[in-house]
């Protein structure tokens, strides 16, 4: 059995069962060559030069790990988008819509007012292009991009419509943080993905696929299964996104060796924190630091339970390690919000409020079979007892006024993203945040009882509003959605 043929099975097995102990897995990936399927970063765009981005919404065909060729989507290629490069400052996007059904590009991160936000109120008609103007202006930090259209968002991402932005200021070289893309600087996008015993990547929830998420068989890095990522034997900067539609990852090495953190979603923290575990829900970001200096091929598997392999690393000494130790300080700033001053405001995550409503699949879209709208009914899902309604505002905050939201989960754990603010995690079920919690946040997963505190500093009209939502897509699309104004 070859090498892509071993890990197809494999992975598909392990996500399925979740029986295979640790020792296992790594006897599974040590039968192979690492050599044979090297992981590709995604292609790089800088905007820094030009102050200008272009992206185009594309129909594309894609196999994975051998399997025949299927309908995917992505931007300026055929899944998933480039690896976006940004700094501080004016910034002229244009987005195009080469699909046949309507896109958007949010911004899951990014702080710009709602008229940019690229949120369900911004659709990109067919054909269509959109131009926001955008002038950013925030601590550099590791941020994504997703079509963001309600009813589709779940769909869409899953095809391939996201992908992942560089906020830089050019300083780590002086941070003495790992920079060269690709080397020492790898962009990972972690996703599940379902594929049939054809192996075609397939997309047919069914209610509990609904009310759970839609989990996969598979695990994809950058749209690769059973690719080893070869690194220099020295530190490596990991920049860890959790793509999926509804997959929790706690991921940690077989071999247990720790990881630094660096940075949480909206920037670094103030030093970095050692984990043996790392906690990454859907929509949320982290950099870690990892030491290979003593060489070896780590395994990074996830959910110390039932354990299934993410990926393999493989340590290559030819390459040039730049950094080879962790630095002592970083230069991130956590501000001390007045909390006396904070109005406080109650978000409930509902669920089995009623009927799920219809399920109808909807037409061909984007070029391919089954990748129609979700037309998840309404009742079963929403926020504070209401399901979305495009229509209703929910909150109105005033623009720079600081706010503590408590939020509570029903049933299981949601993952929980704000627009347009980023925030700090004050506690959870009473006792202080998770490690990874404790930087700046515009994602979080509400296991029980969540506090969170933020200053509302970019305004959104009443026709382009923030939304509030759980990032388990199908849940969000099915109505765990709310929208607020800022003026």
């Amino acid at each position: 059995m070859n090498r892509r043929d071993f890990l197809t099975s494999t992975s598909a097995a392990i996500l399925t069962a979740g029986a295979l102990s640790h020792t296992s897995i790594r006897q599974a990936f040590a039968q192979v060559p690492a050599s044979q399927a090297r992981l590709a970063m995604p292609p790089r765009l800088d905007t820094r030069q030009t102050g200008r981005l272009a992206l185009t919404a594309t129909p594309g065909k894609t196999g994975f790990a051998g399997g025949p060729e299927g309908a995917t989507a992505g931007f300026n290629q055929a899944y998933l988008g480039p690896t976006i490069v940004m700094q501080n400052g004016d910034l002229d996007a244009e987005l195009r819509n080469a699909l046949d059904e309507p896109v958007s590009a949010h911004w899951h991160g990014l702080l710009v007012p709602g008229e940019h936000d690229g949120g369900p109120h911004l659709p990109i008609a067919p054909g269509a292009v959109w131009r926001p103007a955008m002038t950013i202006a925030q601590d550099p930090a590791t941020i994504w991009y997703h079509s963001h259209i309600h009813e589709r968002t779940a769909k869409q991402v899953y095809f391939g419509l996201a992908g992942v932005i560089h906020l830089t200021d050019g300083r780590d070289d002086d941070r003495g943080l790992p920079s060269d893309y690709g080397l020492d600087d790898l962009t990972l996008v972690l996703q599940d993905r379902r594929f049939d015993q054809a192996g075609r990547m397939v997309y047919n929830p069914s209610m509990m696929d609904v009310m759970h998420g839609f989990a996969g068989n598979r695990m994809l890095v950058n749209g690769q299964a059973g690719a080893t990522a070869v690194v220099p034997q020295g530190m490596v900067r990991l920049r860890l996104l959790n793509g999926a539609n509804a997959r929790i990852c706690t991921l940690f090495f077989d071999d247990a060796r720790p990881m630094h953190l660096v940075a949480t979603d909206g920037g670094f923290v103030a030093e970095p924190i050692a984990l043996k575990m790392l906690r990454l829900s859907p929509g949320e970001r982290a950099e870690v630091l990892v030491d290979f200096a003593e060489g070896g091929a780590p395994i990074l598997l996830s959910d110390p339970g039932q354990a299934y392999g993410v990926m393999q690393f493989a340590v290559d000494p030819r390459l040039t390690a730049r950094i080879t130790s962790i630095p002592d300080q970083l230069d991130g700033v956590v501000d001390d919000l007045p909390l006396a001053d904070a109005g406080t405001r109650q978000v409930s995550l509902d669920m089995g409020m009623g009927g799920m409503g219809g399920m109808g699949m909807g037409g061909m879209g984007m070029g391919g079979r089954g990748m129609g709208s979700m037309g998840m009914g309404r009742g079963g899902f929403g926020i504070n007892g209401r399901p979305y309604d495009m229509r209703r505002i929910d909150f109105r905050v005033a623009l720079g006024s600081v706010e503590k939201w408590r939020i509570r989960s029903t049933m299981v754990a949601h993952p929980f993203h704000v627009h347009g603010i980023r925030f700090r995690v004050l506690s959870e079920n009473g006792g202080p945040p998770r490690p990874e919690n404790t930087g700046w946040k515009d994602t979080v997963l509400v296991a029980g009882e969540t506090e969170i505190i933020a200053r509302f500093d970019q305004p959104a009209r009443e026709d382009t509003p923030f939304m509030f939502h759980c990032h388990i897509l199908e849940h969000e699309d099915a109505g765990m959605m709310g929208q607020f104004t800022v003026t």
